[in-house]
C-alpha cells in the first residue's frame, strides 16, 4: 500500500506537506486532507488557510534525514532548496533563507541574536529533541524582530500518554579513515503521564571525530569560528505539564553545550593555487570554541477565557558563544604587549512575554481575530575573555509590540487574512571606547535611540477546485542591523549612538504568489516572491580580512518549485528547485546594480529524491542535491566571483528488527570532491575548505 502522503509546501504553497517518505507500507492509500496546524504562525490553523509558503518537516522526515547526518543546516538544505548549503562548521554565518537571515526559534523562543549576529543560532539544540520543524518562508513580523528571511521554529517533542522509554545509539565514520573519523552518539529518554501530569526527560551525548575530503585529506578546522569536528555535545531536555479542565501549564527546559576539543590546528590553504585548508594534530592555544545555551519556556493555555482562547508564554534564553583564540590585528594593543593573543565570547540574555487571545466567529460572522502583545528584552555584549576587554559594549534592546490578525472566510473557497503589528523599540548603550586597533581607540557617547514601525500583512488563498489552489500575500518584517558589529568598528572621533545612521532598523517587504496542484498521481507547487529593503544589510569583506556591515538598498527575487510523482504503490519521486537572485545598490544612486555574493545568498539548487517502501519493515531513500554553477557580477557587469557547482548524493535505509529500528545512511555516496559553496564564494586562504567525503552513519533505536 502506498504510504501516507502529506503535501505541505516544502518550498512553495502553504497548503501541502512534505511526504512522509518512509511511512509504513501498511498505512492507508488515501491521501490525507491536510489539516495539520502550524504553531509558528502564533495560532493553530489548517495549512490551507495560511497564505504563506510554509514547510513542515515532521518527526518521520527528521528521522529519515538523520539516518545520514545530524547537522540541522544540512537537513534544511536537503528539504528547502532556497536555504543556503551548510557550512559544515559550528558557525552558520552566511546560511540564509531566501537570501536573508531567518529567525530561529525553539517552541517560539528566539534563538537568533540579531543585535550581534555571531552565526551560532543553528546549534542550540540537538535534532534528537525535536518533533518537527516549521518553516515560514519570507519576511514577516509574526514573532517580532529578526525574521527578515523567514522563521525556523524548532518544535520539541511532547510527552507520551503511556509510560515509555526510548534508547538510541549510533556511530559515524568514514570507511577510508576509520580511526580518527569515528564518532558516536547515545541518547535516552523516558516519557509518560500520571493522572493530569505528564513529563518527558531526555539526555543525549554526541562525540564527533574528524572529517576527510574525497581525496583522503583532513578537512581544515575553523579554529576561530569553531568547528563541529573533534567536538563533544551534551543536551539535557525536560518538558513537564499539568492539565485540568480546559487549562494547561507547561514548563520546558533545554540545556545544550557543544564544545571543541582543541586537538587540531588549522593549516592555511591557497585559493589562487586551488590548495585547500587542512589541519595537523597539535594543541590549540586558548579556550575551546563552544556554544553554551539554556532555554526556559513556561506556557499557559485556557480554551475558554471570557469566550476566547488564551495563550500565554514567558521565556528566557541565555547564550554564550566562545570563539577560538587568535593574534588578530584587531586585538593588538601596546598596553597588553607586543603581540596579543586573545579570543572573544558573544553573550546574549533574552527575557520575554507573548500573550495571545483568539476569538472565533465574532458576533456570529465568519471572522476570527487573534490579538495580543509581545514584550522582549535582549541584552547582548561581546568580550575578549583572555584580556578582559569589552569588544562590543553591553547593548540592551527593549521592545513592546501590540498586534492583531484577522481572518475572513465568508466567501466560498476563499480565506482572507490581514494583520497589523506595532513595534515600539528602544536601544540602550552606555558610553564606551572601542579597541585600540580602531584608529587608537575611539570614545563613543552612548544613548537611547528609539524606533517604531507599523508593520502590515495581507493575504488570501482561493481553492479553484478540489485539486487546485492559488494564494498571494504581502508581509513586512522588522529587524535591527548587526548592532554589535557596527558599534565595535567605529574608528572615527566624535560619534554618538543617538545619531549614528547605521543603527536604523531594517524593514523588509515580502510579496509572493503561488499555486498548488494535487492529483491522484501528481502534486506540484510553484511560487514566485520578491523581498526588498530600501535600507538593508550586507556583510562586506574588507582588504584587512575583517567583515563590516554595509547598509544598502537590496532587492531579492526568486522562484521555488516542487513536484511529486507517486510512481507506484511503493515508489515516490520528488523534485525541488529554487532560483534566487539578489542585488544591491553599490553607489547609492537608488538603483541596485551589483550581485549579492555567497555570504548573503544561496546558490540555485535542484534536489531530487526517490523513496521506496519495499515491505512493512524495510524502506530506502536516495536523494541528490545539485548546486548549480553561478557567476557574481559587479556594477560594471564584470564577473568578480565564480561558483563551480557540485552534486552530492546521499542514501539511507531503515529496517525494523530486534524490537527496534536500524538505520544506515551514507552521505556523499559517490565521494564527490568539492570545495564548499561558502569557501568558493566567500572564503579566504584560512577558510578554503573542502567538503566532507563519503561518510557512513549506523544507528539503532528502540522504544520500550
Amino acid at each position: 500500500m502506498r504510504g501516507t502522503r502529506t503535501s505541505l509546501a516544502l518550498a512553495i504553497a502553504a497548503a501541502s506537506s512534505i511526504t512522509t517518505s518512509m511511512a509504513s507500507a501498511a498505512e492507508t492509500d488515501a491521501r490525507i486532507a491536510e489539516e495539520v496546524v502550524v504553531t509558528a504562525s502564533r495560532t493553530e490553523k489548517p495549512l490551507n488557510a495560511i497564505p504563506n509558503t510554509v514547510t513542515l518537516i515532521d518527526q518521520q522526515e527528521l528521522t529519515n534525514q538523520m539516518a545520514a547526518t545530524s547537522d540541522l543546516s544540512t537537513i534544511l538544505g536537503n528539504l528547502i532548496p532556497s536555504f543556503s548549503p551548510s557550512r559544515q562548521k559550528m558557525t552558520s554565518a552566511g546560511e540564509s533563507l531566501r537570501g536573508r537571515k531567518p529567525l530561529y526559534l525553539i517552541d517560539g523562543v528566539p534563538q537568533s541574536n540579531p543585535l550581534r549576529d555571531g552565526g551560532r543560532d543553528g546549534h542550540t539544540i540537538d535534532p534528537l529533541m525535536l518533533e518537527r520543524v516549521e518553516v515560514i518562508h519570507g519576511a514577516n513580523a509574526i514573532h517580532g524582530m529578526g525574521a527578515s528571511g523567514g522563521i525556523i521554529n524548532l518544535v520539541t517533542r511532547t510527552p507520551s500518554d503511556e509510560f515509555q522509554q526510548s534508547l538510541r545509539v549510533e556511530s559515524n565514520l568514514q570507511p577510508e579513515e576509520l580511526g580518527d573519523t569515528l564518532g558516536y552518539n547515545g541518547s535516552y529518554s523516558l516519557s509518560g503521564k500520571m493522572n493530569d501530569v505528564d513529563v518527558l526527560a531526555s539526555l543525549a551525548y554526541r562525540n564527533t571525530g574528524i572529517s576527510y575530503d574525497a581525496n583522503g585529506e583532513i578537512v581544515g578546522f575553523d579554529n576561530t569560528q569553531g568547528d563541529t569536528m573533534d567536538s563533544e555535545t551534551i543536551n539535557a531536555f525536560v518538558k513537564t505539564g499539568y492539565s485540568w479542565g480546559d487549562q494547561r501549564v507547561q514548563l520546558t527546559v533545554n540545556h545544550y553545550l557543544l564544545e571543541g576539543n582543541n586537538n587540531w590546528l588549522s593549516v592555511d590553504g591557497d585559493i589562487s593555487e586551488g590548495i585547500p585548508t587542512t589541519a595537523i594534530e597539535a594543541d590549540v592555544p586558548g579556550k575551546s570554541p563552544s556554544n553554551d545555551v539554556t532555554t526556559i519556556n513556561l506556557q499557559y493555555t485556557k480554551e475558554d477565557f471570557l469566550g476566547q482562547k488564551l495563550r500565554a508564554q514567558v521565556f528566557s534564553q541565555d547564550f554564550a558563544g566562545t570563539y577560538g583564540g587568535t593574534p588578530s590585528g584587531t586585538f593588538q594593543d601596546p598596553a597588553y604587549g607586543d603581540v596579543v593573543f586573545d579570543q572573544s565570547q558573544n553573550n546574549s540574555e533574552k527575557r520575554g512575554l507573548k500573550l495571545t487571545l483568539i476569538k472565533d466567529e465574532i458576533a456570529g460572522a465568519p471572522v476570527s481575530l487573534a490579538y495580543g502583545v509581545d514584550l522582549l528584552q535582549d541584552e547582548t555584549w561581546q568580550q575578549l575573555i583572555l584580556t578582559n576587554r569589552a569588544w562590543v559594549p553591553p547593548t540592551k534592546y527593549k521592545n513592546i509590540a501590540p498586534y492583531a490578525q484577522a481572518e475572513f472566510s465568508g466567501i466560498e473557497h476563499m480565506t482572507i487574512t490581514a494583520g497589523v503589528r506595532r513595534e515600539i523599540s528602544e536601544l540602550q548603550v552606555d558610553d564606551f571606547t572601542t579597541l585600540y586597533s580602531y584608529n587608537g581607540g575611539q570614545f563613543v557617547k552612548g544613548g537611547n535611540p528609539e524606533f517604531s514601525e507599523t508593520l502590515g500583512n495581507i493575504g488570501a488563498t482561493y481553492a479553484i477546485n478540489e485539486g487546485l489552489r492559488v494564494y498571494a500575500n504581502y508581509s513586512e518584517g522588522f529587524s535591527m542591523p548587526d548592532v554589535g558589529r557596527v558599534l565595535r568598528g567605529i574608528n572615527q572621533p566624535d560619534l554618538d549612538v543617538e545619531s549614528f545612521l547605521n543603527l536604523k532598523p531594517i524593514l523588509t517587504e515580502n510579496q509572493e504568489i503561488g499555486v498548488d496542484f494535487s492529483g491522484d498521481k501528481f502534486t506540484a507547487q510553484l511560487a514566485y516572491y520578491t523581498s526588498d529593503s530600501d535600507f538593508g544589510q550586507r556583510l562586506n569583506l574588507g582588504s584587512d580580512g575583517i567583515y563590516s556591515v554595509s547598509r544598502e538598498q537590496t532587492e531579492i527575487d526568486g522562484v521555488e518549485l516542487r513536484g511529486q510523482w507517486f510512481v507506484t504503490e511503493t515508489d515516490t519521486l520528488e523534485a525541488r528547485y529554487a532560483y534566487t537572485k539578489g542585488r544591491y545598490d553599490s553607489n547609492d544612486d537608488g538603483k541596485v546594480d551589483t550581485d549579492l555574493d555567497g555570504r548573503n545568498i544561496a546558490p540555485n539548487r535542484f534536489n531530487l529524491s526517490w523513496v521506496r517502501n519495499w515491505n512493512d519493515v524495510f524502506s530506502t531513500r536516495l536523494q541528490a542535491n545539485w548546486l548549480l554553477d553561478r557567476d557574481f557580477e559587479n556594477s560594471a557587469g564584470v564577473v568578480t566571483t565564480e561558483f563551480d557547482g557540485y552534486t552530492i548524493i546521499d542514501a539511507s535505509a531503515q529496517l525494523k528488527a530486534l524490537g527496534g529500528e536500524f538505520a544506515l545512511g551514507v552521505q556523499n555516496l559517490t565521494n564527490e570532491d568539492y570545495f564548499t559553496y561558502y569557501s568558493q564564494t566567500a572564503g579566504n586562504d584560512a577558510r578554503n575548505f573542502k567538503g566532507l567525503g563519503r561518510s557512513v552513519n549506523l544507528s539503532y533505536s528502540k522504544v520500550f
